[in-house]
């Protein structure tokens, strides 16, 4: 007797199924040790437990993905700390640990964030410097694991499909991408003047499976920008949510939405046909539980 195999994440949002992804993993590990100033991909290494417990808190909430704690994991930004010669193991870590605590049928989705440098001729890194650094660590994302990668948090087109691209090419990986927009008095753009309808028509051309947009947002804006990337894209969709807009109260900082709040909006999110739902700052295992009942019942 054969058992059932688990279909793939392709399989399952290609019959219609809504997949419910994790909240944050920056704000849970500031929460669990991690130092201002700390280097989150580090704790990989020295604190396995956290991250193990991070992630099966979100499994546990009814997450369906979880995002590796590998953010800030190129050589660019590894190299802040002085660990540019830990990109492979800080990363095959971060998918090993989450895979390590996933459920039969749960994702592990490698989180890829900006390298923090400008390209030629604005900055000084070139096109095959930044798409090497990005081939580096989601090769090492798979190897640990994962099923996907997920190239979030950016602002510039260019960047964005250098890396889209590098997943692609090196790996078979299912490669979702999102950047953040900002509203501005003609609408949102990105920091580098990307509106939602060109990223998504661009990270598209590169070969993303999945796009969107993540963080920099309350709900309500993100409800705003999903309106505008559906109106020119049919396929795959993925927004992950800020808790609002964080202010500093007694020296703390707090992310005002609460997970009832956006869990009603998060129905909304739902009706306009976005595949994958989660949440990005200031949002943790509650608004997560509070989110799997508002879409799944």
């Amino acid at each position: 007797m054969t058992s059932t195999s688990v279909p793939t994440l392709l399989e399952r949002l290609e019959r219609g199924d809504t997949i419910i992804s994790d909240g944050a993993t920056g704000s849970y590990l500031q929460e669990h040790g991690l130092e201002p100033g700390g280097c989150p991909e580090e704790f990989n290494v020295s604190h396995p437990d956290t991250i193990k417990e991070m992630a099966k808190r979100y499994f546990d909430a009814g997450s369906e993905m979880v995002l590796t704690n590998s953010f800030g994991g190129t050589k660019f930004m590894t190299k802040k700390y002085g660990y540019e010669n830990k990109v492979s193991e800080f990363n095959r870590l971060a998918a090993e640990h989450a895979r390590s605590v996933a459920p039969r049928g749960g994702f592990v989705i490698g989180s890829v964030g900006p390298t923090g440098e400008f390209l030629e001729p604005l900055g000084p890194v070139s096109e095959t410097e930044m798409y090497d650094a990005f081939t580096e660590q989601i090769m090492a994302l798979a190897e640990g694991g994962a099923d996907g990668v997920v190239i979030e948090t950016m602002t510039a087109i260019e960047e964005a499909t250098l890396a889209v691209k590098a997943a692609k090419e090196n790996t078979d990986l299912v490669v979702m991408s999102t950047m953040v927009y900002d509203p501005g008095p003609r609408g949102f753009f990105t920091m580098m003047g990307i509106t939602p309808e060109v990223g998504v028509k661009k990270l598209r051309e590169a070969g993303a499976d999945v796009v969107g947009t993540n963080c920099g947002n309350g709900i309500e804006r993100m409800i705003e920008i999903a309106k505008l990337m559906r109106a020119v894209d049919d396929g795959f969709m993925l927004v992950h949510s800020n808790a609002g807009i964080p202010a500093i109260i007694n020296m703390e900082i707090v992310y005002p939405e609460t997970p009832e709040f956006m869990a009603e909006h998060f129905k909304t999110l739902h009706g306009l046909g976005i595949n994958i739902l989660g949440g990005c700052c200031g949002t943790g295992p509650d608004h997560i539980k509070s989110l799997v009942h508002a879409v799944k019942g």
